[in-house]
């Protein structure tokens, strides 16, 4: 698997919450020999590696949907007003180019400073915010539609060493993780099963619906966290990307899963760092651990810098190592194999 390409590729994939369809094809072709992939009604897709007859299951989630805008106006003289779909940050925004599902692209309008008086200083208001496609109203409308859904337009790019830099890598690189690992995954003692999940961004809709059918024994979420950018300090200040994913501990998590990922780590040298949480997690692991009568659940975090932004970067060394950990943990049985 040519790790660069794949996330490359996931992450132009349009997929905003509840309009995940673009990214099956790819995740797909993907996927070894003999996976075959299903839908539900939520739009969560799934994958089963392993024997089906096994006695245990172990359910690996990476969400498939990215932050976006809704269209919620189309004014007269063809300027397009949005909303957000998962938690944007809107000082991103002002002059970024903006890219409908069929291709469209517009750009975000925004004031000159010429014409400024000096208060527009700060972030333009999601309810302000408009995008022009440059197109009269009557063409607009033949093309977009109230409903519609917009990305971020900017290009993956790579930057020096392994770091790559792209909107979307929240949580197209853990999908990529889950596709990576589950070419390394050699059990066949478990029946594992790969939850691309949707809505993650929005209601966690698909991680409450896709555990609750899996009925899983135990289960490890892959997403991103913080790492060290300038102006950041405490525990988050000390997350280096390139020095391997991050194990959650949590009250919200199993301890022994994530003491026997740590084991595993130090055992097999796979870098590591340690991500110690007060309470909720954030990620889908908050609603896979209390899915029907609970799953014992893990966080496994790639590290990210500028996060919700058009341009998060990563590092391509904690994908692999993320997948590695992954593998390492479900060949050797997991937390509860004995």
């Amino acid at each position: 698997m040519e790790l660069e390409r794949l996330i490359f590729d996931l992450c132009r994939a349009h997929g905003t919450p509840g309009s995940e369809a673009s990214v099956s094809d790819i995740i797909r072709a993907a996927l070894p020999p003999g996976a075959a992939l299903e839908r539900d009604g939520s739009g969560n897709l799934f994958a089963v590696l392993g024997s089906e007859n096994a006695a245990r299951t172990v359910l690996l989630d990476a969400h498939l949907d990215r932050i976006g805008f809704i269209i919620t106006d189309i004014d007269d003289n063809g300027f397009v007003k949005v909303d957000r779909l998962g938690g944007v940050d809107i000082r991103t925004l002002q002059d970024s180019v903006l890219r409908a599902e069929n291709g469209m692209k517009g750009t975000v309008c925004c004031l000159p400073p010429h014409l400024s008086d000096g208060n527009e200083d700060k972030a333009t208001p999601i309810d302000k915010t408009w995008v022009d496609f440059g197109l009269p109203a009557l063409e607009v409308k033949q093309r977009l539609q109230i409903g519609d859904t917009l990305t971020f337009s900017t290009e993956p790019h790579r930057l020096l060493g392994d770091k790559i830099t792209s909107p979307a890598l929240d949580d197209r690189c853990g999908v990529a993780a889950l596709l990576r690992a589950a070419e390394l995954i050699e059990t066949r003692d478990l029946r594992v099963v790969l939850l691309f999940s949707a809505q993650e961004e929005t209601f966690g809709t698909g991680a409450k619906t896709g555990a609750f059918s899996i009925d899983a024994d135990e289960a490890i979420a892959v997403d991103v966290s913080f790492a060290s950018q300038p102006d950041v300090s405490g525990q988050y200040g000390k997350i280096e990307l390139g020095k391997g994913a991050m194990i959650c501990l949590s009250p919200v998590l199993d301890r022994p899963m994530a003491q026997r990922l740590i084991e595993i780590a130090k055992k097999q040298g796979i870098p590591f760092q340690l991500e110690p949480i007060a309470g909720a997690t954030g990620t889908n692991a908050d609603h896979i651990a209390v899915s029907k009568g609970g799953v014992k659940t893990a966080v496994v975090s790639i590290p990210q810098r500028y996060m919700h932004t058009p341009v998060e970067v990563i590092s391509l060394a904690d994908v692999e190592n993320t997948a590695r950990l992954l593998a390492a943990y479900l060949n050797c049985g997991g937390a509860y194999g004995g």
